[in-house]
């Protein structure tokens, strides 16, 4: 009788983000000074509450118009020269990330103006998925379809908070009672 073969030890993804997914301009979607800039900063959370000092956050937004510079847009792809729709941020020790840029449109006309963030860090073997809404857009905000299609505790985790003029605070948690909605994409 042969011994059974060892397993394999169990590994995480990752920490391999800061050397592979780095991006020229960062966290700064527009240029310090532009007229209505804002930031959108936070921390980024595990399971258990612990702060995440080697994740990836990446955004993806409209311009105040409300559209995109991508050729699926329905009002056709426009660039924005003050605003470039992509943003990508590591987190840093304490695990916290930002974000410089304008507060994007409605999007046809249905959706409130929102942020798309992709969400990367260890042991993720896909990206999480959610959205920053603005506190400001309360009447746009209870006619969207994806906040409406989530409980009002849901809807409000969903929501940054106003940290400051021309700032805003969201925190992102993978897990745990008051985890941030995800979407499957």
């Amino acid at each position: 009788m042969t011994d059974a073969p060892a397993t394999t030890p169990s590994q995480t993804v990752g920490p391999f983000l800061s050397i592979a997914l780095t991006w020229a301009d960062g966290p700064e979607l527009v240029a310090e000074g532009t007229d209505g800039a804002m930031t959108i900063a936070g921390t980024l959370f595990d399971g258990a509450g612990a702060a995440v000092p080697d994740g990836l956050l990446e955004i993806w937004q409209a311009d105040p118009d409300g559209r995109f510079p991508h050729p699926d847009d329905p009002h056709g792809a426009v660039e924005n020269p003050v605003l470039r729709p992509f943003g990508r941020c590591l987190t840093d020790d304490e695990g916290q990330f930002w974000f410089r840029t304008l507060k994007p449109g409605r999007v046809d006309g249905e959706q409130a103006p929102h942020i798309d963030v992709s969400v990367f860090a260890r042991g993720l073997l896909q990206r999480l998925v959610t959205r920053v809404y603005f506190p400001d857009e309360s009447e746009a905000n209870e006619a969207d379809p994806v906040l409406c299609s989530l409980s009002a505790d849901e809807r409000q985790r969903l929501v940054a908070a106003v940290e400051g003029d021309h700032a805003l605070r969201f925190d992102v948690r993978m897990q745990g009672e008051a985890e941030t909605p995800f979407f499957v994409v």
